[in-house]
Formats: structure tokens, C-alpha cells, sequence
């Protein structure tokens, strides 16, 4: 039986290596992404940077912490405290102390383009002494208009804006814009871009205390804290050794930068791991159907239906481990490269590199062995169960397509993907915004209807052949006929193209859609003429910007601070919500809120507004909550917003965010009031600042973009691995249909068919079944983006579908070339052959 499953493979070696190389790139993405995925699962081990060489480094908490039935809860404060004068008096006794203090600027040369210039974070020059920063040129600042900043070292370009020793810069502040003179450089870092102000200027622009560093021994640190803070309630952190690194301005950059490469090749090994567990059990399952004669041949020569079974699974293994194994070695040769693109990118952080692990391979082969198996086990069990006169069959008909088991799963998956659809709609709406969902229920959709796919090919197949049928000539009236005859080989070349169209329309309609819902939601809410914000997370406007554009005739404004709020949900679940503090009474005069119960109006020092996403969601109710700098108060519930796209956030008003500054203004011209002379006026204001105004659409162009970089770069990487590999396997399937079909294409020109002519019909075989394939992914795409339709529509939010018709189009004609190309080639190679000699040639 060895020797015949050989002398098969031999005999079929188009077939064998079709299913040899479908199987092994499977294997080598799913090794690919795999060994990548597997390198974010721990972050490099970093000490502490800013404070390197302090001996003690104390700050208030920037952790909240509640204990619940379950253990303690954890969340990061948005707004720490400062550290208490007290404190910082009773540690002065125990040695020298320097206090340090972290607060908004950025600066850019006088004389340059107005604008924000560059971010950065300023500090008293004291501290400099306790961090890396040494100066590379000049001196330290002595008097107020003096600063020193941080440049790169081998391209002063690059992070301190090309200013030198002795220039000029125009820098803002909290307290305004200014002009300083530049008496020093320090070598930049990565943490941050730092301006160096002399130690009094600093208290001047900043009061509080952010940190302090102790010089004197940490145990009476922590003695002293103690005391100090005794009664008072205060979270005070007395950090020694990698502690300190807490305190630097991202404490944990690695390991945040990781969650979302993370994130996007968790993705993106799912997606991987589907397409080519269905494309590989697509290709084993069609290579078996291909053998119907061969199979009843040897059944009439008296071998056994276990026979038949054992000499499949026998070639499925011999193909399916070297296949296997070969996956993995171009999965751990294509790893690094994909690594190295990703950083290059921007996507991963620039330390992300492949890592030793070696699990990754083993799932890999052994996920490609089992799925092989599985591709031939229906096929194989049908194959045993051929008939031996079923070989003496002239006609190529395929019959027995849809067994009942194929009815029942194919129903099975159908009916989950639409019954989750519906359930989603039903119960919660957002989930369907979520990225998790509208990535996996195409996933259902797509196996059903490629399980149905010997249904549904033959009225498909006439109806794209509808016209071309009725043209003169035999073309079209033949590739209907053949395509439709021909259901499993249709099917089977048409899976790559459904997968494609249906992935890349689901999720770029979907992201499209999204986008754009942001985007109209934002515009639906913010009725103010012009929007200012504040640049980087933890920014602030200049308060002299603020004052100015309040005091402009006919101008509404409402400044904003952004904050969160923590809830403990159920007990155990310590959830924190995003916020803005607002006058209730300026917000509404620039903004309308999607409210479904209560009055923003309504809102005071005691109350709060929430969304519909909150467990305690009715007006008039208390609820529990620390606010940004930790403390504990009970506020009372007087609005509860629609919850929308999810950024319709939490309302507090500004004695509950005591530690955020103001980071937005919203300026709305009065009815009546001359707009012209406000829009001068609040330019006027902004250019004196260095603060950038924008117009509502302008704001909305820049911080809702239909496609932001990061979106399209992430779609990048899920997409384009997976469509390259169902693009190699549409080549691959249709390679291994023409090539079995050397007999009819024969036949055709004992007929009188010319080279010319045969080769026209393959190729218009080629483009039905494309189509085909396509119009069946569409109908999983229509699905999936009708559901998000519906959902937008329960969250209120009026925004129209969005469908990428060209990437679409793009893509539907790629695969067209591409299987044109894949069937036209090797029935070329066939018609170099005289007619006379393949004629005999059957399947």
C-alpha cells in the first residue's frame, strides 16, 4: 500500500505540491506571527532614569488602592498631589533636600513660524544634579529669562529645535509666553525633552511640590513621612533603588507600548491562524475530491473502503510533516524581518526584536498537522465510500456535494454568526464597535457560506454569466457550463477570493465606518465655532490665553480640564472613567450633549454626570467615586449620557479636579455678535500666547481622522499578511484545477477548438469564478456592515456606512489578474502537447 500511495504521488506531483506549498506558508504564518506575538509577552528590565542618581525620591501617590472581598484594586491617578509643605519641612531637618517641580512648556526661536513649537517639560535647575542631564555647553541659568535645554547631541535638529548657547526663544508657560535667552544645553534623552528654569522661577511657574529628593537615609525618610502625614490621609511614596523609576515622567513605557503591539498582532495571529487553517483545509479537502475515478478505479480492482482511507491519510501525512516542518523554518526566518518592519514603522517600540521562545514552532507544526488531517478526514471517509462503477462515469459530475453533516455545520455557523449579531443588538449595542467583534464574526460568516458554497455556486454562476451566455460565440456559454458542472472546483478556488473580499471589506468598511461615526458624533456635540487645545496628553493652555479669550465681547467660552473619575463596580471591579470639569453653564452654550435623562444644568460641586456604560445610571442616585487626585466622595447622579461611540465621557465641575489644568477651550460667537471681530481678536489672543487656534473643522480635521496612521499601519498588518497568503493560495488552487484538466482541454481542441480560443475560455472560467468569490465575500461584508449599521443607529448616533470601493476594486482585480494568470499558464503548457496525446487523460 506505500508503494501505491508513491507511485499516486508521483503520478499527481501538481497536486501533492500544491497542497505541500498551501500547507507550508500556513505554517510559516502562523509561526511568523506567532514567535513575533510571543516577544510582547515581557518587556526589558529598565532602572530608573530621571532620578538615576538620587539616594531618595518622595512624591505623593500616583496609585489608587482599594481593597475589596477579592484582594486589593489598583488605578493610576490622573491628577497626584503635591507633596505637603509639612512634609517637605520635616524631611529638610533630616539633610538636604531639592525640590523638584514638573510642569508644561514649549519653546521655538524668535523670529520662527508661529505655532506651539515643541513640546517639552520644565524643571528647576537643581534637580538637574540627581538626573542625567550634564551640560554640554554654556552654563547653568542665574537669573529669571534664563533657561537651559535639552538638544541632541549628534543632530541638534532633532530634539531641541536647533537652538544653541545664546539664541533667542520664544518659550510658553503656564503663566505665558516669553522670551528667554538660552545660557546652556544638556544632552536630550528619551524620556522626555526637558527646559531647565532657575530654582526660583520654577516655584514662581509652579508652586507645588511634584517630588523631592531626600539626601539622608531611607529608613528615617520613612520615619519622618510617617509622622508627618499622621491624621492627615495623605499617600506620600518614599522610593529607594528601582523604585525611583515610578517617579520618572512614564514609569512603565515598555511594558504600555507592548499592551498595543500586543493587541494588534494577537489580531493579527488570529486572523492568520483562520485563513490558513481554512485555506489549507480547503486545498487537502479538494485535492482528495479530485481523485473520485482514481479512488473507484482501485475499488473495482478490489481494494477495501479502510484501504482507501489509510493510503489518504497516508499521503496527507507524508505531505503534511515535511510541509510542516518547512512552515517552520520560514516562519523563524520571517519573524525578524517582521519585527524589524514593525519598528520601523513606528508600530513597536525600537528595542522589539524577536526573542528565543520556541513554543511558537511547535504550535505552528503541530496546528498544521492536525489541520491537514482534518482537511482530508470528510473527504478521505467519502472516498472510501466511492462506488466502483462510479469510475466508469463519463460525465465530470459532481454529486453528493452537500451531505447532511455539511448542512448541519454550515447552518450551525450561519446561524451563531447572525444569532451573535442579533444577540449584540439586543443586549448591548457598542460591543459591535469593539474591534474583538467585528473581527471574529466574519470569521463565522465566511466558513458557513464557504460551506454552502456548493448551493449557492450554480445560481451565482449564472447570474454573472447571464449576459456573456447570450453573446455570440461559445465562451461564455461554456464557462457557465463548466463552472457550474464543476462545483467542488469552483468552490474550491473561489474560498481565497471569498476570504479576501470579506475580510478586507469587514474590516476596512468597519473602520471607515467607525471613523466617521466619531467624527460626526464629535461634530453633532461641539456647537462652538472654535476649539483650542492643548498639545500632548498632559498639556495646559497658558492661563494669560485663557483670561484673554474670556474677556472677548460677544465670545461664549467654556474652558475644560481633563480628569477621570474611579468607580468601584459590584464590589470588586475598580473601573476608571475619563472626565472633563466644567462650568455646566459655559458647556452649554458650546456644546450639545446626547442626553438621555436628567440636566447637565443641574451639575454643581456635588454632583456628577455619567453614561449609560455605568452599573449606577439613574438620576437622583449617589454613587461612590475617587476623583483624579484620589480622594473618596460621594456624588449625586444629575445627567446620564447616551453612550454613543464611547467617548461620550464623565462630568465633574473644577473643585473636583483641584490638580488638572486647562487643556480646552471652547469659543462659540454670540447670536448678534460680530464674528469677524471676535475671530480677530481671539488670533490676537493666541498668536501673543504661542497658542494655536483652530476653526471646528479644522479641530475635527486633526483629532478625528477618518484613517489616522496607527489605524492604517495596523490594518497594514492584518490585512496584508493574510491577503498575500490567500493571494498565493488563489494561484495555487487554480494551478492545481487546470493542471487536472489537461484531458478536456484536449478534447476541446480535438474539436476543433483553437489555442487562441481554449485559452480565452480558461481564462473566463477564471474571472466567473472570481466573481463568484467575490459576490460571496460581499454578502459576508453586507452583513457585517448592516449590523454595525443597526448598532450605530440603537446608540443614536446618525452617521452613514462607509465601504472602501476602491481598495475593493483594487483588490477583486488583483485576484482577477492573478487567477487569469494562475490558469491561463499551466493550460498553456498543456496545449504545447499534441491533442492527440492528453486526450485519454481524465481526471
Amino acid at each position: 500500500m506505500l508503494r501505491l500511495t508513491l507511485q499516486g504521488m508521483r503520478a499527481r506531483w501538481v497536486t501533492f505540491t500544491g497542497s505541500f506549498v498551501a500547507l507550508a506558508l500556513g505554517v510559516g504564518l502562523i509561526a511568523a506571527t506567532g514567535l513575533a506575538l510571543a516577544a510582547t509577552f515581557q518587556a526589558p528590565h529598565r532602572g530608573p532614569e530621571r532620578f538615576a542618581a538620587a539616594p531618595v525620591v518622595v512624591r505623593a501617590t500616583d496609585t489608587l488602592r482599594v481593597s475589596t472581598p477579592i484582594g486589593e484594586r489598583t488605578q493610576r491617578l490622573a491628577d497626584p498631589r503635591a507633596v505637603p509643605a509639612e512634609v517637605a519641612a520635616e524631611l529638610a531637618r533630616l539633610g538636604r533636600t531639592i525640590e523638584d517641580r514638573t510642569f508644561p512648556v514649549s519653546y521655538a526661536s524668535v523670529g520662527g513660524e508661529d505655532g506651539e513649537g515643541a513640546a517639552a517639560a520644565g524643571h528647576p535647575w537643581s534637580v538637574a544634579a540627581v538626573t542625567p542631564y550634564r551640560l554640554t555647553d554654556g552654563r547653568a541659568p542665574r537669573t529669571p529669562g534664563e533657561v537651559v535645554v535639552a538638544v541632541a547631541t549628534r543632530e541638534r535638529d532633532r530634539s531641541g529645535g536647533g537652538v544653541a548657547v545664546g539664541e533667542r526663544v520664544r518659550v510658553v508657560t503656564p503663566a505665558g509666553a516669553d522670551s528667554r535667552t538660552v545660557v546652556g544645553t544638556v544632552a536630550a534623552t528619551d524620556f522626555e525633552t526637558a527646559v531647565f528654569f532657575t530654582d526660583a522661577e520654577a516655584a514662581q511657574l509652579s508652586p507645588r511640590i511634584d517630588a523631592l529628593v531626600v539626601h539622608a537615609d531611607a529608613a528615617a525618610v520613612r520615619k519622618a513621612v510617617r509622622n508627618a502625614v499622621r491624621g492627615t490621609g495623605s499617600g506620600i511614596d518614599v522610593l529607594t533603588g528601582d523604585e525611583r523609576r515610578r517617579a520618572d515622567p512614564d514609569p512603565d513605557p515598555d511594558s504600555e507600548a507592548l499592551v498595543s503591539v500586543n493587541a494588534l498582532l494577537g489580531t493579527a495571529a488570529g486572523i492568520t491562524c483562520f485563513v490558513s487553517v481554512f485555506v489549507v483545509a480547503s486545498t487537502f479537502a479538494f485535492a482528495v475530491a479530485q481523485r473520485r475515478r482514481e479512488f473507484g478505479l482501485l475499488r473495482t480492482a478490489g481494494a477495501t473502503a479502510r484501504q482507501i482511507r489509510r493510503t489518504v491519510f497516508a499521503e496527507a501525512v507524508l505531505v503534511a510533516v515535511p510541509a510542516s516542518a518547512a512552515g517552520c523554518l520560514l516562519g523563524a526566518v520571517g519573524a525578524p524581518p517582521l519585527a524589524a518592519w514593525m519598528v520601523d514603522s513606528g508600530v513597536a517600540p525600537p528595542w522589539f526584536a524577536i526573542g528565543d521562545q520556541t513554543w511558537p514552532l511547535h504550535t505552528a507544526f503541530w496546528t498544521g498537522l492536525c489541520v491537514a488531517m482534518a482537511g482530508v478526514l470528510t473527504s478521505s471517509w467519502r472516498a472510501g465510500r466511492i462506488k466502483p462503477t462510479e469510475a466508469l462515469r463519463e460525465a465530470a459530475l459532481d454529486k453528493g456535494t452537500m451531505p447532511p453533516s455539511r448542512w448541519l455545520l454550515g447552518a450551525l455557523l450561519l446561524l451563531g454568526g447572525l444569532g451573535l449579531l442579533v444577540w449584540s443588538l439586543a443586549t448591548d449595542p457598542g460591543e459591535a464597535l469593539k474591534r474583538k467583534t467585528y473581527i471574529t464574526r466574519p470569521m463565522l460568516l465566511i466558513v458557513g457560506f464557504a460551506l454552502y458554497a456548493p448551493v449557492l455556486v450554480p445560481p451565482l454562476v449564472r447570474l454573472v454569466t447571464w449576459l456573456p451566455a447570450r453573446l455570440p460565440g461559445a465562451t461564455g456559454l461554456l464557462a457557465r457550463e463548466n463552472a457550474a458542472t464543476g462545483v467542488r472546483r469552483t468552490a474550491a478556488v473561489a474560498a481565497p477570493v471569498l476570504i479576501t473580499v470579506a475580510l478586507a471589506a469587514s474590516l476596512l468598511g468597519t473602520t471607515a465606518t467607525i471613523n466617521e461615526a466619531k467624527a460626526t458624533e464629535a461634530a453633532t456635540q461641539t456647537t462652538a465655532d472654535y476649539v483650542v487645545a492643548a498639545p500632548g496628553e498632559k498639556g495646559a493652555l497658558p492661563a494669560p490665553f485663557v483670561t484673554r479669550a474670556r474677556s472677548i465681547p460677544g465670545a461664549a467660552v467654556s474652558a475644560s480640564r481633563s480628569t477621570a473619575v474611579t468607580v468601584l463596580e459590584e464590589g470588586v471591579a475598580l473601573v476608571r472613567s475619563e472626565a472633563r470639569a466644567v462650568d455646566p453653564a459655559a458647556l452649554a452654550a458650546v456644546s450639545r450633549l446626547p442626553v438621555a435623562s436628567g440636566r447637565v444644568a443641574d451639575l454643581d460641586d456635588g454632583g456628577i454626570v455619567v453614561n449609560e456604560e455605568w452599573l449606577t445610571r439613574t438620576v437622583g442616585q449617589r454613587v461612590r467615586v475617587w476623583l483624579g487626585d484620589g480622594r473618596e466622595v460621594t456624588l449625586r447622579i444629575v445627567a446620564v449620557l447616551r453612550t454613543g461611540t464611547g467617548g461620550n465621557g464623565v462630568y465633574v465641575t473644577p473643585r473636583n479636579a483641584p490638580g488638572a489644568q486647562v487643556d480646552r477651550v471652547d469659543v462659540a460667537v454670540r447670536d448678534g455678535a460680530d464674528a469677524t471681530a471676535v475671530d480677530a481678536a481671539l488670533r490676537e489672543a493666541g498668536a501673543a500666547t504661542r497658542t494655536t487656534v483652530l476653526t471646528k473643522d479644522e479641530w475635527l480635521a486633526r483629532s478625528h481622522p477618518r484613517s489616522s496612521e496607527s489605524t492604517r499601519l495596523g490594518l497594514l498588518l492584518i490585512l496584508g499578511i493574510a491577503l498575500l497568503y490567500t493571494g498565493i493560495a488563489l494561484a495555487n488552487t487554480l494551478v492545481m484545477a487546470t493542471s487536472d484538466r489537461v484531458g478536456d482541454l484536449a478534447v476541446l481542441r480535438l474539436t476543433g477548438a483553437t489555442k487562441p480560443q481554449v485559452l480565452r475560455l480558461v481564462a473566463a472560467e477564471a474571472l466567473v469564478v472570481v466573481a463568484v468569490g467575490s459576490l460571496l465575500g460581499a454578502a459576508v461584508a453586507g452583513l457585517n456592515l448592516l449590523g454595525l449599521r443597526g448598532a450605530l443607529a440603537l446608540l443614536s448616533v446618525r452617521s452613514p456606512l462607509v465601504v472602501p470601493w476602491g481598495g475593493l476594486g483594487a483588490m477583486v482585480a488583483a485576484s482577477a489578474v492573478l487567477a487569469v494568470l494562475a490558469a491561463v499558464v499551466p493550460a498553456l503548457t498543456a496545449l504545447r502537447t499534441r491533442p492527440v496525446e492528453h486526450a485519454g487523460t481524465r481526471e
